[in-house]
Formats: C-alpha cells, structure tokens, sequence
C-alpha cells in the first residue's frame, strides 16, 4: 500500500521577521493545504529549506507538523546529507520527532548511491523514499539501480518524462513525482502521487492536475515557473498572498 496516493506538498518554512522559526504558523499551513486536498506533507525538504535549519529546529517543525494534522495524512522528512552516515542520523531523528517516513536526497558526486540508502534503511523505523533530483545532487540516480534500492518509495523531480514512463517499467516502489509539468502524465501512467512545491498556494489545481484536468495542469505549471524563477522566495510569496503566510526566507541572508 502506498505511503499516500495524490498530491503531497513539499511544504515551506515559515520564519518571523527576525528569521526565528515559526514552527505553529508553519504547521497551520500544512493544515489548511490539507484542508484543500494535500495527502502528504513533505517537512523540511529543499522547498523548506533544510540547508538552513538546525537540527533541532528541524525536530520542532517535524513534532508540529504531525501534531496538527489528521492521522490518515503522512508527514515526510527530508533527510538528505552528503554521507550515509549523516542521513542516518537526520532520519533517525526525524522518526523520533513524529514522522510517518523520511525522504533521502541522493549524495552529490556518487554514481553507486546503493550504500548511502543502505545505510539509512538500517536505521529506519518506517518507510524510506529515496530522491532523484540531479539538479541538486548530480548525478542522481541510475534507474537501472532503482530496483536494488532498500526503499519503498521514489520521488522524482528531474522533470524527465522518458525516466519517469522507464520507472514506471521497471521500479516497483511507490512513484512520485516533484516536476510540476509531469504531474499530469504521472496520473495518467498509475504513479501513485506527486511531491510539488507548487501546493504551498495551489493545492487545488495541482489535485485537479493529477486527476486529469489539463486545464488546471497547465494552470500549475505556469504558476510554478513563476515561482520557481526566485526560489525558494517565489512559493513563499504566492503562498503569503494566498493564506497571509510569512514570507520571510533564511536561504541568501
């Protein structure tokens, strides 16, 4: 059974105007997504800034999260680090803080990532995703080590639709999408969901867009490079002008 079918948020931060976490704002915000359709909150991923986060705060954000939510809807941890060793000890606490499961960013400059995810699996209490995202941490992973991976779930966000349709044929983990402009094609293909920034202050239309609309798939494309044009203070400003949320961002201060 998949972790979540549909449309996860990969969820901002949100700080106050001193840059201290506002981890209650924060958690509020997941709620009301929830509220419009998200079935995933994914808690101190790339969109929320994990580079910036201690690991207490990252702790505090994951507790609040899961504590405002209903039980039916999974948190996600990001736990991606350069070394096995280090993911380990971020999905270790991120499990200890409240998480249903955590997502692993491939380690950058590593063309065999298989005892990177090896190493974090040992220490797993619930369900590993791993995260193709070569853009960030080239050169990602090799889809013909997919099926040798120690994970239960793939989040993809290279934007690739010749991978994404490959995956499909040969992974038999959970498939999520992170590209905005696959969405559509990841409903249509039988991937169970997607993981996209876009849902910080479009939730609805990126339900629409994975349940076929193309209307709305297009809707949420354009709004997502508008966005992704200053990231991550681009999904923070949509969403402030949606819900009245901080837009406040630590990453370039």
């Amino acid at each position: 059974m998949p972790l979540f079918t549909g449309v996860g948020v990969a969820l901002v931060t949100l700080f106050r105007p001193d840059g201290a976490l506002d981890a209650p704002a924060t958690a509020d915000l997941a709620g009301q997504l929830v509220g419009l359709g998200v079935r995933c909150v994914l808690v101190a991923g790339t969109t929320g800034e994990a580079a910036a986060l201690t690991r207490e705060e990252r702790d505090t954000v994951v507790g609040a999260v899961r504590a405002a939510l209903p039980a039916d809807v999974p948190v996600l941890a990001g736990t991606g680090a350069p070394t096995g060793r280090q993911a380990a000890e971020l999905a270790e606490r991120a499990f200890g803080a409240g998480a249903d499961a955590v997502l692993a960013l491939s380690p950058p400059g590593v063309p065999d990532p298989r005892p990177y995810y090896d190493t974090v699996a040992e220490v797993a209490t619930g369900p590993l995703l791993a995260y193709h995202l070569p853009a960030a941490a080239a050169p990602g992973i090799p889809v013909d080590l997919l099926a040798d991976l120690p994970v239960a779930g793939l989040k993809d966000s290279s934007g690739d639709a010749d991978r994404l349709l490959h995956e499909c044929d040969v992974f038999g983990g959970d498939l999520y999408t992170g590209a905005v402009s696959l969405v559509g094609l990841c409903g249509a293909v039988g991937g169970a969901g997607a993981l996209v920034a876009v849902a910080n202050f479009a939730p609805e239309d990126a339900v629409a867009t994975f349940a076929g609309d193309a209307e709305a798939q297009l809707r949420s494309a354009a709004a997502d490079r508008t966005a992704f044009a200053d990231f991550p203070a681009g999904y923070k400003r949509a969403a402030a002008q949606r819900f009245g949320t901080s837009a406040v961002t630590r990453v370039g201060r």
